[in-house]
């Protein structure tokens, strides 16, 4: 019985893989354009091998292109194969990216094979004593099998150990080369010794030995008695050289310089996006759909799989594991039915075709991602699935008599664009009402956006954008950008794209979304909540925050410049202090010089290493070894100012419009899993504001001549709305009364009378109370307090004596989420959690904790949205000149210009108007501040 131990280092023969998959198939698989047979039986031998052994060291090995160390011994060697068929080697690019996109290793050494990989890697493990699993069907390999080092055959399923190998050959794994130069192999060209077979290589190796021992004894081989033993010493002399020759070609190297070590052979997430992708793609429906309805792509041991199995048994088995029944094809859209608009007659038709629609979708092309910068090259729609147009209006090489005048498209698209009655549906509208709005159109009747429906379906299920939304509820792969446009510094604007090639491009954007729409509105509107919180508070917020958008906010370009020369000065400062106590100079931003300064030159004590071994240098390490040293703290604050510099005061200045003279963030509804809006180019959501240069670079943020900044945000909004949905009775009480939550924590835990409660105890329970919402542990709560671990965890348990509802809430939502795989808000959105029921202990842990949290961040992230839409429809109602502008939205504030003459007034009025935004068990308070400047405004 072959037993294999836990967690062994398994190693897989990819090229032997390849062949056997691309033959388990012969020519009946595709994806209606490339053949895709042998990705999908290795990939499903893969998956069958992770199935059953439980294991996180894993590298998959593939053979590289081009000649090998062995062909300049022997230029025959494999000399009789056929070149590899073009229906396979068109399937090893995208087999690779799909085993990369899995998480797992995948090597691939020029000059060697995969045997001489697997067999570095396997001799290496096998020094330190860690176990080896070896997947392949090829016979060579047994010579690789020793104490720590077992095969496991693809085609058989057989385990083999070193008896297994003995049993199989009759001969031990030492022998096994000697075997392989005695007999040759066909395949291989290896020409070996002429008239010695399997028997007769056996009889020799049991009889006498190895090649040296044969050529030391030829006087002893006639004796064995075998067929052909009398002349067999005159065929090895006659042909010595050949089988020493055979020895070489045989034999595996156990020394091939790698790039990578032992400890870099590990899984890492798979990168699910890609892998929708990538299964979309090769039409493996199945897979995809496991993907889609929640799964994350990792592959998981049955608990059943055994890891003691016969090492002559399961001949069956191995088939039945490697093929499955193939998956059905992917869905094809008829791209020669679209058209292209050139002339006037034509778009008046399609013109009458909009108007008379219920819905329709809608799209632009343009030049920019830059919605303040971008001018519009062309309009697609959709009317009825598979019925699409595009309108060029502004291509580089089109003169102006072969396509339609912008202006005058525009001019008769302005009365659709701007009915609110006429329902629109696009992929990330914001983007095109921005776009519009250059061109004094309004746009009006947002009614629907994949984008934000399949972000409120399922906020983590994957990408939002089309390209990955068709593949995963259309399985239509859509033509790509980069298709048409090319990459990099010669990517084309689409301007200057070929009309034969642009037409189908964004004719097929708008037919994609179109389908979109009508799938995943379907999906929404069978769970009333989810539909809810689409239409009730994602959809009415695209024209709000393009509005937002567009407006931008104003920034002191001078004052930035200041700070940025302040802070390089600083950085000098801390460099040159950072030499003097590493008694060198070094690169501050260099890992590996760190390292060696930190751990071999201080002696510093290692926290914590990377995959590879190496100790670590990240954020985390440097913060718990700056407690006691100084070189690690004064590395932190380096490498936050030089952050501060790069990203805002060197950056800002060259981010302001010229033409509005102010800075325009882009908002994003579709990217965190909880609801919260996000922010880029700037990224507004993470200015720090718990160290004086980063609220300096708030003080950028000003108000124009005449007008204040005004910021309002909710005081401790998660902390109420954890009150709320646990109805913890002295939780409800402390906010309902007004006291000072973290004082009346303390004085619970402390059992003192609240007045009584010190700064430090206050500030210890306000970690345990921020603490438990995001699932902090008592360990965690030590370290940030820097108190004994006991400690933390008796300030936990009184925590919980004095508020049960809050452990009770804790515990149930960990079992709904365990049970359904996901949690709520209060206003129904879903938030899915994928590891929540995963055998790794690490991820579930972090699902468990993402699941007490979620509901709370999730629901604030509801209230300030739904606050934003009740302030923009009281703002937008305001008769004459504006007295007050949104300007931005950063966690749980809002931020505006408002006229210092009507500053009281409207400061009093948004304050209400956010107050009203949510009626939760205890009140919803705004706290406003203001002043000439953001940071002021606090």
């Amino acid at each position: 019985m072959a037993t294999i131990p836990e967690n062994p280092l398994i190693l897989i023969d990819g090229s032997s893989y390849l062949y056997r998959a691309f033959h388990a198939y012969p020519g009946t698989m595709s994806n209606g354009e490339h053949p895709t047979n042998a990705v999908y039986g290795v990939m499903n031998m893969l998956r069958s091998m992770m199935r059953q052994f439980s294991s996180e060291r894993i590298a998959v090995i593939f053979d590289a292109k081009g000649k090998t160390f062995r062909d300049d011994m022997y230029p025959e060697y494999k000399a009789n194969r056929p070149p590899m068929p073009d229906d396979l080697r068109c399937q090893i690019e995208p087999l690779h990216n799909m085993i990369k996109a899995m998480g797992l290793p995948l090597i691939s050494i020029s000059g060697v094979e995969a045997d001489d990989v697997i067999g570095t890697l396997s001799a290496a493990a096998s020094k330190k004593g860690m176990p080896v699993l070896i997947s392949t069907g090829d016979k060579d390999m047994a010579q690789l099998v020793d104490e720590n080092v077992t095969l496991i055959n693809t085609m058989t399923n057989v385990i083999s150990d070193r008896e297994g190998v003995i049993e199989k050959f009759g001969i031990p794994p030492e022998l096994i080369i000697d075997y392989l130069a005695l007999m040759g192999d066909k395949v291989d060209n290896i020409p070996g010794v002429p008239g010695v077979g399997d028997k007769t290589a056996t009889a020799l190796l049991q009889g006498i030995g190895g090649l040296d021992d044969l050529y030391n004894r030829l006087d002893d081989i006639a004796p064995l008695g075998f067929r052909g033993s009398k002349t067999m010493a005159k065929k090895l002399v006659e042909h010595k050289e050949s089988a020493y020759l055979s020895y070489q070609l045989a034999t595996i190297k156990l020394d091939v310089e790698l790039d990578v070590t032992l400890d870099d052979l590990v899984k890492a997430t798979p990168d699910k996006d890609q892998l929708i992708s990538l299964y979309g793609q090769m039409a493996f429906k199945s897979w995809l759909n496991e993907l889609l309805e929640g799964g994350t792509g990792v592959v998981e041991a049955d608990e059943k799989s055994g890891r003691a199995i016969s090492s002559r048994s399961g001949s069956g088995a191995g088939k039945a594991a490697s093929i499955a029944e193939a998956p059905s094809k992917a869905i094809t859209v008829d791209r020669s039915q679209y058209e292209t608009i050139l002339e006037e007659d034509s778009f008046n038709l399609w013109l009458e075709k909009l108007k008379k629609s219920e819905v329709f979708a809608f799209d632009t092309e343009t030049d920019s991602l830059d919605y303040m910068v971008a001018n519009l090259v062309g309009l697609s729609f959709a009317t009825a699935e598979g019925e699409a147009a595009y309108v060029p209006v502004a291509h580089d090489y089109l003169d102006a008599p072969k396509q339609l005048d912008r202006d005058w498209v525009l001019q008769q698209l302005k009365p659709i664009l701007e009915d609110s009655t006429q329902a629109k549906v696009g992929q990330n509208l914001k983007y095109d009402a921005s776009v519009l709005a250059r061109y004094d159109i309004e746009m009006q009747g947002i009614a629907f956006d994949t984008m934000l429906a399949s972000y409120v379906y399922n906020s983590v299920g994957g990408k939002h954008d089309m390209d990955s939304l068709a593949l995963r509820f259309l399985q239509h792969p859509c033509i790509s950008f980069e298709q048409i446009a090319g990459k990099g510094k010669k990517q084309l604007t689409f301007n200057q794209i070929d009309l034969e090639e642009a037409s189908p491009y964004a004719a097929e954007d708008a037919d994609v979304t179109l389908r979109l729409h009508n799938h995943l509105n379907a999906l929404l509107e069978a769970d009333e909540k989810l539909n809810s919180v689409y239409q009730d508070i994602e959809m009415p917020l695209v024209p709000v925050l393009s509005r937002i958008e567009r407006r931008g906010v104003l920034v002191d370009d001078m004052l930035l410049g200041t700070q940025s020369q302040e802070i390089a000065q600083r950085l000098d400062e801390l460099q040159a202090k950072a030499y003097e106590l590493a008694g060198k100079e070094f690169n501050l931003s260099s890992p590996k010089q760190l390292q060696a300064i930190l751990f071999e030159e201080m002696g510093l004590p290692v926290v914590k290493k990377t995959p590879s071994g190496a100790p670590s240098t990240n954020e985390e390490v440097l913060q718990e070894l700056a407690l006691d040293y100084p070189l690690p703290k004064l590395i932190l604050e380096h490498r936050g100012l030089a952050k501060l510099k790069s990203t805002y005061t060197d950056k800002l200045p060259k981010m302001i419009n010229p033409t509005t003279g102010r800075v325009h963030t882009s908002y994003h509804q579709g990217v965190t899993a909880t609801g919260r809006l996000s922010s880029t180019d700037p990224n507004l959501q993470n200015i720090p504001i718990r160290n004086e240069e980063g609220r300096r670079i708030r003080q950028a943020f000003v108000a124009p001549h005449g007008w204040k900044i005004l910021a309002v945000d909710y005081s401790q909004i998660e902390l109420r709305i954890m009150a709320h949905l646990s109805g913890d009775k002295a939780l409800l009480e402390a906010f309902r009364t007004g006291k000072d939550i973290h004082a009346a924590t303390a004085a619970e835990i402390i059992g003192v009378d609240i007045n009584d409660v010190s700064s430090e105890q206050r500030r210890r329970a306000k970690a345990v109370n921020f603490g438990l919402i995001y699932g902090m542990s008592a360990f965690g709560l030590a370290k940030q307090l820097g108190i004994p671990r006991g400690e933390a965890q008796h300030y936990m348990d009184t925590y919980f004596e004095r508020y049960p509802g809050v452990m009770q809430y804790m515990e149930e939502t960990r079992s709904q989420a365990t049970e359904q795989g996901y949690v709520e808000t209060l206003y129904g959105r879903r938030l899915h959690l994928p590891e929540i029921n995963s055998r790794n202990g690490m991820r579930r842990k972090a699902a468990e904790r993402a699941a007490i949290n979620a509901p709370m961040q999730g629901t604030a992230a509801d209230i300030i949205k739904k606050a934003m839409l009740l302030v923009d429809e009281w703002i937008e109602q305001q008769q004459g000149e504006p007295k007050v502008r949104m300007l931005m939205q950063v966690h749980d504030e809002l931020v505006f210009e408002v006229r210092e003459d009507a500053l009281q007034e409207i400061e009093r009025n948004i304050q209400d108007l956010m107050e009203a935004a949510a009626e939760l068990d205890v009140p919803l308070v705004a706290d406003a501040g203001h002043g000439d400047n953001w940071d002021q405004a606090h």
